[in-house]
């Protein structure tokens, strides 16, 4: 009975070590930026993308993001003790210890890069290090001496698609970046809206988001605006390069006038809950974009 017991708990501490270790990769996060990746090898593979390309890119893009993911945790493990959302973290909880999560964090980067180099090529490689070099070196300092530290977070954010063309394709022409312009774009409204509904987290943690800046929101909801507007003629650049076409171009104008919708509430009412309902509409907004793209090409 005794050595069952001994057993059970042994089964269940390896299966909070385990699942300590997934939450470091924040899966939901990384694989958002796998899909992107495997969203812009699909259009560069011109719906024929071959197995290795798609394992490649596929495990390439989840061990670099993940890796990056996890080295961000690590260097922001104090900061996450402060805040409420996520003061649970392994790090802050004391469930992984910071030198483990370090190596953890360097084997899954250097991993990926080595998989999009070798599996893929040195420019897909190189891509990768870009981003998870803006990702730690700029975008995470920067959060505490600039509002405008989202616009860094957001190039990261923006490049596996082109790390997935790049993979494919081996060049960096116009319609990878009309991805990447996508991306970058819907990132601010997402993030903003985020800041608002966080803002004393965000605020305990030193965080300088426009939301942080200026409570009143204003700025945040100017750039909101900005951005859902501009999302409009950026979202068809792929149909007006010829990437895709017409179902594509009108699917997307619909969808990003009502991201414009909600972006428009929030500027009128700038409250917590329109943020919310604005967060909730970015979230819908890129699976249906990937949904247009598969039908486009049927």
């Amino acid at each position: 009975m005794n050595s069952e017991w001994n057993a059970t708990v042994t089964q269940n501490v390896t299966r909070s070590r385990v699942a300590d270790y997934l939450a470091l990769t924040k899966p939901g996060l990384t694989l958002f930026a796998v899909v992107t990746a495997l969203g812009g090898a699909y259009l560069a593979a011109e719906n024929t993308m071959t197995v290795e390309a798609l394992l490649v890119t596929f495990l390439g893009t989840f061990l670099a993001g993940s890796g990056a993911v996890a080295l961000n945790q690590y260097r922001e493990r104090s900061l996450d003790a402060l805040m409420e959302r996520t003061a649970s973290r392994p790090l802050p909880g004391n469930r992984v210890r910071p030198k483990s999560a370090l190596l953890y964090g360097l084997f899954l980067a250097i991993t990926g890069v080595v998989t999009l180099s070798l599996g893929g090529n040195l420019l897909a490689g190189g891509l990768a290090v870009t981003t998870i070099a803006i990702y730690l070196l700029l975008y995470t300092p920067l959060k505490r001496t600039t509002p405008y530290a989202t616009v860094i977070g957001a190039i990261a954010g923006a490049l596996p698609p082109v790390i997935g063309w790049a993979i494919v394709k081996n060049d960096l022409d116009p319609a990878a970046w009309s991805l990447f312009a996508i991306l970058f774009v819907w990132q601010m409204p997402h993030f903003l809206s985020l800041s608002v509904m966080y803002r004393s987290d965000y605020a305990r943690a030193g965080f300088r988001t426009l939301a942080v800046t200026d409570p009143s929101g204003a700025r945040a909801a100017r750039h909101i605006l900005g951005y859902c507007l501009l999302l409009l003629p950026v979202s068809v650049l792929p149909a007006y390069i010829g990437l895709l076409g017409h179902v594509y171009a009108g699917g997307v104008a619909v969808v990003s006038l009502l991201f414009l919708v909600a972006g428009t509430r929030f500027f009128v009412a700038r409250t917590t809950r329109a943020a919310r309902a604005l967060f909730l509409a970015s979230l819908a907004y890129l699976p249906l974009l990937s949904v247009l793209i598969v039908a486009d090409g049927i």
